[in-house]
């Protein structure tokens, strides 16, 4: 399938990952998770826009694309941070207070209620389930690093030095 062929030319520059995504994956319908991963590594999120492309590109309904976007919980629906703190709320981690951890970090980021991401789009906080680290509780993630027996203070202090670290 040409994809310039079904959309004008702007469309195809706008959308070029996108379509370097669907080449990558042979434009089978049958690898829509992992085209969507890819979507989401190179948008940090899926949108909308790209989500209806990918459903007319590989001739599928854009109800199905959505659906399985949002059944699996590592994909996100919207922008997430360069950063993503996630905080374990899982019994272990609950009992050694994680909600402290979430109450200094959304003070400290100036989030809360549905506000995840800050508005520089540097920091999202997610607190999730379980992080698999129960012996390390509480344990919260900034993106693939692990950090174990965290307290309120050392969450604060590892969001101070990634800001350090990005010259903010």
């Amino acid at each position: 399938m040409e994809a310039t062929a079904v959309m004008p030319p702007e469309a195809g520059r706008k959308f070029e990952k996108v379509l370097e995504i669907l080449d990558r994956h042979q434009w089978n319908k049958a690898r829509l998770v992992p085209i969507l991963q890819a979507v989401q590594e190179e948008y940090r999120y899926l949108p909308e826009e790209v989500m209806t492309l990918v459903a007319t590109s590989l001739g599928i309904p854009a109800a199905k694309v959505y659906g399985v976007a949002t059944f699996y919980s590592h994909f996100a629906l919207e922008p997430k941070g360069k950063y993503v703190i996630r905080v374990c709320d899982g019994t272990a981690c609950h009992v050694k207070g994680s909600q402290d951890l979430v109450d200094a970090l959304q003070a400290k980021l100036s989030l809360g209620g549905k506000r995840k991401t800050t508005g520089d789009m540097m920091f999202t906080l997610e607190t999730v389930s379980c992080l698999g680290a129960c012996g390390l509780a509480p344990a919260m993630v900034v993106n693939d690093e692990v950090h174990g027996q965290v307290g309120a203070e050392a969450a604060v202090a590892i969001v101070e030095g990634i800001r350090q670290q990005e010259g903010m």
